[in-house]
Protein backbone atom coordinates (compact mmCIF):
# COMPACT_ATOMS: atom_id res chain seq x y z
CA UNK A 1 0.00 0.00 0.00
CA UNK A 2 2.84 2.76 0.90
CA UNK A 3 4.70 1.46 -2.06
CA UNK A 4 1.84 2.11 -4.31
CA UNK A 5 0.99 5.67 -2.73
CA UNK A 6 4.74 6.81 -3.31
CA UNK A 7 4.43 5.04 -6.97
CA UNK A 8 1.48 7.88 -7.21
CA UNK A 9 3.14 10.69 -5.71
CA UNK A 10 6.44 10.13 -7.90
CA UNK A 11 4.41 9.30 -11.31
CA UNK A 12 2.60 12.86 -10.12
CA UNK A 13 5.58 14.65 -9.59
CA UNK A 14 6.90 13.59 -12.62
CA UNK A 15 4.30 14.43 -14.70
CA UNK A 16 4.18 18.16 -13.03
CA UNK A 17 8.10 18.38 -13.38
CA UNK A 18 7.76 17.66 -17.19
CA UNK A 19 4.57 19.88 -17.66
CA UNK A 20 6.53 22.84 -16.17
CA UNK A 21 10.28 22.35 -17.81
CA UNK A 22 8.65 22.15 -21.12
CA UNK A 23 8.17 25.39 -22.10
CA UNK A 24 6.90 25.17 -25.26
CA UNK A 25 4.41 22.94 -24.13
CA UNK A 26 2.90 25.08 -21.39
CA UNK A 27 3.09 28.31 -23.63
CA UNK A 28 1.49 25.64 -26.53
CA UNK A 29 -1.33 24.41 -24.49
CA UNK A 30 -2.43 27.66 -23.03
CA UNK A 31 -2.07 29.79 -26.54
CA UNK A 32 -4.18 28.30 -28.81
CA UNK A 33 -7.21 28.32 -26.25
CA UNK A 34 -6.60 31.57 -25.74
CA UNK A 35 -6.79 32.72 -29.20
CA UNK A 36 -9.88 30.95 -29.73
CA UNK A 37 -11.34 32.77 -26.80
CA UNK A 38 -10.13 36.27 -26.92
CA UNK A 39 -10.89 36.31 -31.61
CA UNK A 40 -14.05 34.48 -31.24
CA UNK A 41 -15.24 36.78 -28.30
CA UNK A 42 -14.04 39.97 -30.38
CA UNK A 43 -15.71 38.69 -33.23
CA UNK A 44 -18.95 38.14 -32.27
CA UNK A 45 -19.08 41.06 -29.47
CA UNK A 46 -21.61 40.89 -26.64
CA UNK A 47 -23.40 38.01 -28.61
CA UNK A 48 -26.99 40.44 -28.30
CA UNK A 49 -27.46 39.01 -31.92
CA UNK A 50 -26.92 35.18 -31.46
CA UNK A 51 -29.82 33.75 -31.23
CA UNK A 52 -29.61 30.66 -28.22
CA UNK A 53 -27.77 33.26 -25.76
CA UNK A 54 -29.65 34.00 -22.51
CA UNK A 55 -30.41 37.96 -22.32
CA UNK A 56 -27.80 39.52 -20.64
CA UNK A 57 -24.84 36.93 -21.12
CA UNK A 58 -22.61 38.29 -23.07
CA UNK A 59 -20.42 36.22 -25.72
CA UNK A 60 -17.14 36.05 -24.26
CA UNK A 61 -19.17 34.85 -20.95
CA UNK A 62 -21.03 32.16 -22.63
CA UNK A 63 -17.90 31.38 -24.45
CA UNK A 64 -15.37 30.73 -21.71
CA UNK A 65 -16.70 27.98 -20.17
CA UNK A 66 -16.50 25.96 -23.90
CA UNK A 67 -12.91 27.02 -24.06
CA UNK A 68 -12.05 25.56 -20.77
CA UNK A 69 -13.83 22.52 -21.72
CA UNK A 70 -11.70 22.39 -24.98
CA UNK A 71 -8.38 23.06 -22.96
CA UNK A 72 -8.80 19.93 -20.56
CA UNK A 73 -10.18 18.00 -23.41
CA UNK A 74 -6.77 18.40 -25.16
CA UNK A 75 -4.33 18.47 -21.71
CA UNK A 76 -5.80 14.78 -21.73
CA UNK A 77 -4.86 13.69 -24.36
CA UNK A 78 -1.09 14.35 -23.32
CA UNK A 79 -1.38 11.68 -20.52
CA UNK A 80 -2.04 9.18 -23.29
CA UNK A 81 0.72 10.55 -25.37
CA UNK A 82 3.21 10.21 -22.53
CA UNK A 83 2.39 6.62 -22.26
CA UNK A 84 3.76 6.35 -25.88
CA UNK A 85 6.53 8.62 -24.97
CA UNK A 86 7.69 6.31 -22.16
CA UNK A 87 6.95 3.28 -24.13
CA UNK A 88 9.35 4.63 -26.75
CA UNK A 89 11.96 5.13 -24.29
CA UNK A 90 12.04 2.58 -22.18
CA UNK A 91 10.53 4.18 -19.06
CA UNK A 92 7.65 2.47 -18.90
CA UNK A 93 8.49 -1.20 -18.59
CA UNK A 94 10.86 -0.32 -15.99
CA UNK A 95 7.98 0.93 -13.84
CA UNK A 96 5.82 -1.58 -15.15
CA UNK A 97 8.21 -4.21 -13.47
CA UNK A 98 8.71 -2.39 -10.45
CA UNK A 99 6.45 -3.82 -7.09
CA UNK A 100 4.19 -1.58 -7.56
CA UNK A 101 0.27 -2.36 -9.03
CA UNK A 102 -0.71 -1.30 -12.41
CA UNK A 103 -3.42 0.86 -11.11
CA UNK A 104 -1.03 2.80 -8.64
CA UNK A 105 0.15 3.94 -12.13
CA UNK A 106 -2.98 4.45 -13.74
CA UNK A 107 -3.75 6.68 -10.89
CA UNK A 108 -0.43 8.37 -11.06
CA UNK A 109 -0.94 9.51 -14.41
CA UNK A 110 -4.28 10.32 -13.71
CA UNK A 111 -3.47 12.27 -11.13
CA UNK A 112 -1.02 14.55 -13.18
CA UNK A 113 -2.60 15.04 -16.04
CA UNK A 114 -5.60 15.85 -13.91
CA UNK A 115 -3.35 18.84 -12.54
CA UNK A 116 -2.30 20.41 -15.33
CA UNK A 117 -5.00 20.71 -17.30
CA UNK A 118 -6.83 22.24 -13.95
CA UNK A 119 -4.19 24.76 -14.07
CA UNK A 120 -4.55 25.63 -17.72
CA UNK A 121 -8.33 25.51 -17.17
CA UNK A 122 -7.76 28.02 -14.64
CA UNK A 123 -5.64 30.40 -16.18
CA UNK A 124 -8.55 30.66 -19.41
CA UNK A 125 -10.99 30.94 -16.74
CA UNK A 126 -8.82 34.37 -15.59
CA UNK A 127 -8.06 35.07 -19.49
CA UNK A 128 -12.53 35.14 -19.40
CA UNK A 129 -12.50 37.56 -16.76
CA UNK A 130 -10.49 39.78 -18.22
CA UNK A 131 -12.07 39.72 -21.15
CA UNK A 132 -15.74 40.35 -20.09
CA UNK A 133 -16.83 37.15 -18.12
CA UNK A 134 -18.42 38.32 -14.57
CA UNK A 135 -16.31 37.08 -11.85
CA UNK A 136 -17.96 33.91 -10.40
CA UNK A 137 -19.54 33.12 -6.89
CA UNK A 138 -17.00 31.33 -4.45
CA UNK A 139 -19.77 28.46 -4.90
CA UNK A 140 -19.85 28.90 -8.50
CA UNK A 141 -16.12 28.25 -8.93
CA UNK A 142 -16.30 25.46 -6.26
CA UNK A 143 -19.02 23.72 -8.25
CA UNK A 144 -16.62 24.96 -11.79
CA UNK A 145 -13.82 22.56 -10.51
CA UNK A 146 -15.99 19.94 -9.40
CA UNK A 147 -16.83 19.29 -13.22
CA UNK A 148 -13.31 19.99 -14.67
CA UNK A 149 -11.78 17.25 -12.39
CA UNK A 150 -14.97 15.24 -14.20
CA UNK A 151 -13.91 15.98 -17.88
CA UNK A 152 -10.32 15.87 -17.23
CA UNK A 153 -10.86 12.35 -15.63
CA UNK A 154 -13.15 11.09 -18.53
CA UNK A 155 -11.12 11.60 -21.53
CA UNK A 156 -7.25 10.96 -19.99
CA UNK A 157 -9.28 7.68 -19.59
CA UNK A 158 -10.53 7.61 -23.12
CA UNK A 159 -6.54 8.41 -24.37
CA UNK A 160 -5.32 5.77 -21.34
CA UNK A 161 -7.74 3.23 -23.39
CA UNK A 162 -5.77 4.24 -26.78
CA UNK A 163 -2.33 4.70 -26.02
CA UNK A 164 -2.56 1.00 -24.18
CA UNK A 165 -3.30 -0.66 -27.61
CA UNK A 166 -0.98 1.44 -29.59
CA UNK A 167 2.74 1.83 -30.30
CA UNK A 168 3.35 4.64 -32.66
CA UNK A 169 2.97 7.91 -31.53
CA UNK A 170 2.00 9.44 -34.79
CA UNK A 171 -1.15 6.95 -35.09
CA UNK A 172 -1.73 7.85 -32.02
CA UNK A 173 -1.98 11.69 -32.67
CA UNK A 174 -4.00 11.04 -35.96
CA UNK A 175 -6.67 8.93 -33.96
CA UNK A 176 -7.19 11.30 -31.19
CA UNK A 177 -7.40 14.69 -33.45
CA UNK A 178 -9.57 12.50 -35.20
CA UNK A 179 -11.94 11.75 -32.41
CA UNK A 180 -10.53 15.26 -30.41
CA UNK A 181 -12.56 17.91 -32.79
CA UNK A 182 -15.53 16.08 -33.54
CA UNK A 183 -16.25 15.96 -29.87
CA UNK A 184 -15.25 19.73 -29.44
CA UNK A 185 -17.45 21.17 -31.80
CA UNK A 186 -20.07 19.19 -31.02
CA UNK A 187 -20.05 19.93 -27.41
CA UNK A 188 -22.00 23.29 -27.57
CA UNK A 189 -18.68 25.36 -26.90
CA UNK A 190 -18.85 27.57 -29.27
CA UNK A 191 -22.88 28.12 -30.16
CA UNK A 192 -25.84 27.41 -28.17
CA UNK A 193 -27.02 23.84 -28.75
CA UNK A 194 -30.29 24.74 -30.18
CA UNK A 195 -29.14 26.07 -33.02
CA UNK A 196 -27.64 22.58 -34.23
CA UNK A 197 -29.50 20.60 -36.83
CA UNK A 198 -31.83 17.77 -35.38
CA UNK A 199 -29.43 14.95 -36.37
CA UNK A 200 -25.91 16.74 -35.28
CA UNK A 201 -28.11 17.60 -31.73
CA UNK A 202 -28.76 13.99 -31.12
CA UNK A 203 -25.20 13.42 -31.87
CA UNK A 204 -24.27 16.32 -29.33
CA UNK A 205 -26.30 14.55 -26.91
CA UNK A 206 -24.50 11.32 -26.95
CA UNK A 207 -21.23 13.48 -26.32
CA UNK A 208 -19.84 13.32 -22.71
CA UNK A 209 -18.42 17.03 -23.24
CA UNK A 210 -21.62 18.70 -23.95
CA UNK A 211 -22.54 17.86 -20.16
CA UNK A 212 -19.50 19.00 -19.36
CA UNK A 213 -19.39 22.41 -20.65
CA UNK A 214 -22.99 22.59 -19.69
CA UNK A 215 -22.17 22.17 -16.52
CA UNK A 216 -19.53 24.64 -16.75
CA UNK A 217 -21.55 27.26 -17.53
CA UNK A 218 -24.14 26.62 -15.14
CA UNK A 219 -21.34 27.04 -12.62
CA UNK A 220 -19.30 29.76 -14.12
CA UNK A 221 -22.29 32.36 -15.70
CA UNK A 222 -25.99 30.76 -14.07
CA UNK A 223 -27.31 29.59 -17.50
CA UNK A 224 -27.23 26.04 -18.80
CA UNK A 225 -29.38 24.19 -20.98
CA UNK A 226 -30.02 20.83 -18.74
CA UNK A 227 -30.17 21.06 -15.18
CA UNK A 228 -26.98 20.33 -13.05
CA UNK A 229 -27.64 16.94 -11.86
CA UNK A 230 -28.54 15.67 -15.34
CA UNK A 231 -24.90 17.20 -15.98
CA UNK A 232 -23.21 15.76 -13.32
CA UNK A 233 -24.84 12.60 -13.68
CA UNK A 234 -23.98 11.68 -17.23
CA UNK A 235 -20.63 13.31 -17.31
CA UNK A 236 -19.77 11.31 -13.78
CA UNK A 237 -21.00 7.81 -15.19
CA UNK A 238 -18.95 8.36 -18.32
CA UNK A 239 -15.86 9.45 -16.23
CA UNK A 240 -16.33 6.34 -14.37
CA UNK A 241 -16.64 3.97 -17.48
CA UNK A 242 -14.34 5.83 -19.06
CA UNK A 243 -11.36 5.76 -16.69
CA UNK A 244 -11.95 1.87 -15.91
CA UNK A 245 -11.69 1.09 -19.78
CA UNK A 246 -8.45 3.17 -19.61
CA UNK A 247 -7.08 0.95 -16.28
CA UNK A 248 -8.18 -2.52 -17.46
CA UNK A 249 -6.79 -2.25 -21.10
CA UNK A 250 -3.42 -0.46 -19.23
CA UNK A 251 -3.48 -3.01 -17.03
CA UNK A 252 -3.45 -5.96 -19.69
CA UNK A 253 -0.96 -4.12 -22.00
CA UNK A 254 2.55 -6.24 -22.34
CA UNK A 255 5.61 -3.80 -22.70
CA UNK A 256 8.07 -5.37 -24.64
Amino acid sequence: MIKDLYAIYSIWLREMLRFFRLKSRLFGSIASPFFFLAFLGMGFGNGASLPGIPPGIGYVSFLTPGIIGMTLLFSATFAGLSVLWDREFGFLKEIMVSPVSRIAIVLGRTAGGLTTGILQAIIIMLSGILLGMKVPSLQGFLLSLVFMVLIATTFIGLGLAFASKMEDMSGFSLIMNFLIFPLFFLSGALFPLDRFPPVVKVLAYLNPLTYGVDGLRYSLIGASAFSPAVDFVILGSSCIALLSLGAYLFDTTEVN
